[in-house]
Order: structure tokens, then C-alpha cells, then sequence
């Protein structure tokens, strides 16, 4: 049976617990990604020469970004856009964005505490173990887990945190590391969202839980227990140290559960062919009762959907060519479930106006504002997709609603 938990370290200036579990003594430091103090905190503990190892809330992808190894001048929108992983950047960005914005407030880079663990794991040649799922799998969760009604209240929290001009005091965030009040606010977001805090917070604090006992499983019972500086965020920390000692799957299997993609319903692929064969079925009845109704009907189809789906381009700022390519294309791809608006004219703006090298070396800086998604070319291929594809998406049921109208 695993040791029990210490209580949390009420003397500590960061919030700290203790846990023992199969030979290893785990020191969970809780800290805020964009606070000073988390920083300096991190880098004296991790010097005192007390630990054999750190780990640290990373993937291995984050761990690269942190490192500066994600060079986004590297960035193929284009590539993005045909294997239909548009909206996964746009999310990552989104992610990154509002953490950005705190931490230039304070002048501290996000995750500056994370780096400072690596830093001195690299310095005093200690084992570094990056313990966090994979950002993407997180994502792709959520968004499987969810229903559909509520990935719009998780998209809006992502555009809130861009364009939001509110401004944090550091006060505040060092608050946020007291685990009643951490606690009390992850409870707030699972009665609004339960799936959400299932993807987000649950499955990553039994998937750390794993991580950490799979790495270092080796060690396990020896005669001199391994001490091993656990760095992450404080809101983890009650969750990560209950599954840590009380959890009895094997690491492996419950790490291979957690990374796997649940499978879509089937019901929702059925929908797109279902409009297609509507649409397609009223144009069939208006011709058949004159020419005049069913070319009236076609010309609502197409003046509906390809507008609207031209105002999302226009109101992304695209190219007129682009622009042009929305009232041409939508009319077509909504009849086609294979293909959507957005991947037409993103790929059309992207052609017209490659983004250039200032362009994706500013981009960590312009996520952060409105205003530099608009500015930044990189960003508004994004943009350019996305809106064209909801105005097409809004075209397809209000024409829909039109051409059944005109038929009653």
C-alpha cells in the first residue's frame, strides 16, 4: 500500500505536499506559470541538492516551445489547412495567448518557472521528466468529450482570453496558488462544464499521477528512497497527489487509456449528407413545378450561402480574390460534406498573401490582441477559414429554411 499524503506545507511560500509512493518521495511544488515568485521558488529548491530528479507539468511538444526549438518561421498554414488542422492551431494559440498577455504585464515569461527547472535539472545533470499529456490529446479530448451545444462556451472562453483587456494584479495571481481558492474556482468551471474539467484538469492529474510512477518505476524499494521535485501548477496538486497514492492501475495501461481519442458519434457525419440531400430534393420539386421557381431557388442557395460566407471572409480582412472564392465555393461545398468553405478560401488567401518571416516571428506577440490577429497574415488565413466557415455554416440553414419556405 502507498504511503499517505502529507498535509500541504503551511510555512511554504509556494504551496508544497509530500507524497511516498513505492520507495520514492515526491515533493509536489505548486506554482502559478506566470509568477516571479514561482520562479525563484523553483530555481532554490531545485539547487538545494536535496532531489535526484525534477519533473515539470510539459509534454514533450511544449517542452521544445519552452526551449525555443518550435521555430513558428517554420509554420505551413497551407499544410495546416489540407490536413484539416486549422482550428487545432487556432486553439493552441488561443491557449498560449492570455498567458502571454498576463506575463508581459509582469515582465515574466510564461512558464519561466518550468524553464528555471530545467534549467537547473541541465546545470546539475539531474534527470528532467516531462510528465503532462500532450497538448494536442488534451484538446482533441475536450473537444471529443464535450457536447456540441457546449464547445461554443469553450470557444468563447478561448476568444474571451484574446481579446479581454482586463488586467490581473500579481496579488492576485500568487492568491490563485492557496488551494481552497483554486479549488473553489475549479469547481465553479465543472458545474458550468463537467466534460470540460474532466479533459482539462482530471484526466491530466491522473495522467501526471502515471507519468511519474512509469518514470521512475526502476526505483522503486530501494534502500535509499529517490527524491524527485515535482513542478506544477498549483491546481493540480490535490488531484495529482490523491492518484499518486492511491491509484492501482498499472501506469501503462492507464497512460495509454488517457491518450486515446474517443471515437465521434457516427450520428453527426450523417447530418451534412442529410442537408445535401434536402437541398438537392428542393431543387428537384421547385424545377419540376416551373423552371422560375427552381432557378429562384438556386439563386437563393447561392446568394444566401456564398454571401454570408463572403462577410466572414470580409469581416477576416481577406483578399477580394478570397473574398470572391467564398461566394464561388460555399454554395458547393455545402452541398459536398467532404469539403468546407473555410479549407477553399484559407487555402486561396494563403496563396495570395503568404505570410512573411516578420509575420510568423511576431506571432507569439500578436495572438495576444484583436487586433494583431487581424494585422498578422499568418493569423488571418486562420481567421479567414474560420469565419468563412461559420458564415457558410449560418448560409447553409438559412437558405435551407428559405428554399422550404418558397416551396410551402
Amino acid at each position: 500500500m502507498p504511503d499517505p499524503e502529507t498535509p500541504p506545507d503551511s510555512t511554504a511560500v509556494e504551496p508544497i505536499r509530500r507524497v511516498q509512493r513505492d520507495g520514492v518521495n515526491y515533493t509536489l511544488l505548486g506554482t502559478a506559470h506566470v509568477s516571479r515568485t514561482s520562479m525563484e521558488t523553483v530555481r532554490e529548491m531545485a539547487s538545494s541538492g536535496e532531489f535526484d530528479a525534477i519533473a515539470v507539468e510539459l509534454c514533450e511538444t511544449r517542452f521544445k516551445a519552452l526551449r525555443g526549438e518550435r521555430d513558428w518561421t517554420d509554420l505551413d498554414l497551407y499544410k495546416i489547412i489540407r490536413q484539416k488542422k486549422a482550428g487545432l492551431v487556432m486553439a493552441n494559440l488561443a491557449l498560449g495567448a492570455y498567458q502571454r498577455r498576463i506575463a508581459e504585464q509582469f515582465g515574466i515569461e510564461p512558464g519561466a518557472e518550468m524553464r528555471a527547472a530545467a534549467t537547473v535539472a541541465e546545470e546539475r545533470d539531474l534527470p528532467l521528466q516531462l510528465v503532462d499529456r500532450d497538448l494536442a490529446a488534451t484538446l482533441r479530448r475536450c473537444y471529443a468529450n464535450v457536447p456540441w451545444y457546449k464547445r461554443l462556451y469553450l470557444m468563447m472562453g478561448l476568444l474571451l482570453g484574446v481579446v479581454s483587456s482586463d488586467e490581473i494584479d500579481e496579488e492576485s495571481i500568487e492568491k490563485l496558488k492557496q488551494g481552497d481558492i483554486l479549488e473553489s474556482t475549479f469547481t465553479e468551471f465543472a458545474q458550468h462544464s463537467p466534460e470540460l474539467y474532466e479533459a482539462l484538469i482530471a484526466e491530466r492529474d491522473r495522467f501526471m499521477a502515471a507519468s511519474l510512477r512509469q518514470q521512475n518505476a526502476e526505483f522503486a524499494n530501494q534502500e535509499t528512497p529517490r527524491e524527485v521535485l515535482v513542478v506544477i501548477g498549483a491546481g493540480h496538486m490535490k488531484g495529482l497527489a490523491e492518484h499518486l497514492a492511491e491509484d492501482q492501475q498499472a501506469p501503462d495501461g492507464m497512460l495509454e487509456e488517457l491518450s486515446r481519442i474517443p471515437p465521434r458519434a457516427k450520428w453527426p457525419k450523417l447530418i451534412p449528407w442529410a442537408i445535401m440531400v434536402l437541398v438537392l430534393v428542393g431543387f428537384y420539386i421547385g424545377f419540376s413545378r416551373s423552371p422560375e421557381l427552381g432557378w429562384h431557388l438556386v439563386y437563393l442557395w447561392v446568394a444566401i450561402n456564398g454571401g454570408l460566407a463572403a462577410l466572414g471572409a470580409l469581416i477576416a480582412r481577406a483578399h477580394p480574390l478570397t473574398i470572391l472564392s467564398a461566394i464561388l465555393a460555399a454554395p458547393l461545398t455545402s452541398l459536398n460534406p467532404t469539403i468546407a468553405a473555410g479549407m477553399v478560401t484559407g487555402l486561396v488567401e494563403s496563396y495570395l498573401r503568404k505570410p512573411k518571416v516578420a509575420d510568423l516571428e511576431r506571432l507569439r506577440h500578436d495572438v495576444t490582441t484583436l487586433k494583431g490577429w487581424f494585422n498578422n497574415r499568418a493569423t488571418r488565413i486562420l481567421l479567414v477559414f474560420f469565419l468563412s466557415n461559420v458564415g457558410s455554416a449560418i448560409g447553409t440553414w438559412v437558405a435551407g429554411f428559405k428554399i422550404f419556405g418558397a416551396l410551402s
